[in-house]
């Protein structure tokens, strides 16, 4: 059975060559708005994914497979599961993905580093311009990304945690740089603590018990900052699940629903 998608009734609008002033390069932006966002007068919590060309359209995706994101939220927010929400795709740029979704610069590949630039950017440049195209709630944002975009999601929630209440952390590559994001956590010392969705498939990569290890080494570290798992912290060890677009799309219909329940 076809299903009829956001893009196809116009509710994919997009933001062509996004500039920055924090970093060099501009950046497609795709917006998702829900069903009835145009005849209402709603406002909405905005959830900033990355790697925005692989959540609505096959056509961009990494080798054709989209997160079949806008199906998704489209189902819940027509069931009454979740709240109706504004999905926020943003492109990545190619050779410069590692370098902007990297919190520190590794010197075995001589690049990386340039996450905190993209968390501003996020924060201070393309939120700001949502919430003035967007009819956006003043709170309840929340950031994603999944491999190392979630890995610059985790570092944008926890740099500018009033911006962002809440972080889905899918598949974060902990193991860049020596696992540099448990020091960035161990050193976070903001009051607020945003929400956070933390998982991994099960059999992802080459070596996947390595994968969960990393995962747990990162869990830990959350939890003796003082998160507390089942309330402030949600942990998923997705079993048999791989690291590619349509694992993390089969997830996404739960990290929703955390996120963003209804009432």
């Amino acid at each position: 059975m076809s299903v009829c998608r956001a893009k196809d009734e116009g509710r994919i609008r997009l933001h062509r060559r996004f500039p920055s002033g924090y970093l060099s390069t501009p950046r497609d932006i795709a917006v998702y708005v829900p069903p009835g966002y145009d005849e209402s007068t709603i406002r909405c919590p905005v959830l900033y994914l990355q790697d925005g060309q692989n959540l609505f359209d096959p056509a961009t995706a990494f080798y054709g497979q989209d997160w079949r994101a806008d199906i998704t939220a489209d189902e819940l927010i027509r069931s009454g599961a979740i709240e109706p929400v504004i999905l926020v795709g943003v492109y990545n740029t190619g050779v410069r993905r590692v370098s902007e979704y990297t919190p520190t610069r590794d010197p075995a590949r001589r690049k990386g580093g340039k996450g905190d630039r993209y968390s501003q950017m996020l924060a201070r440049e393309l939120k700001p311009f949502i919430d003035s195209q967007y009819r956006t709630r003043k709170t309840g944002h929340a950031v994603g990304g999944s491999s190392l975009g979630g890995l610059v999601a985790l570092e944008a929630a926890l740099l500018y945690p009033r911006v962002f209440a809440a972080a889905a952390v899918l598949s974060p590559s902990v193991w860049w740089d020596r696992r540099s994001i448990l020091e960035m956590v161990r050193n976070h010392k903001a009051a607020q603590r945003p929400r956070i969705w933390l998982d991994s498939g099960t059999q992802e990569g080459q070596t996947p018990a390595e994968v969960i290890a990393d995962l747990r080494l990162l869990r830990d570290a959350l939890l003796e900052k003082g998160w507390r798992e089942g309330v402030t912290l949600h942990y998923l060890e997705a079993a048999g699940a791989g690291h590619n677009e349509q694992a993390w799309g089969a997830r996404f219909g739960a990290v929703l629903e955390w996120l963003f329940p209804a009432g």
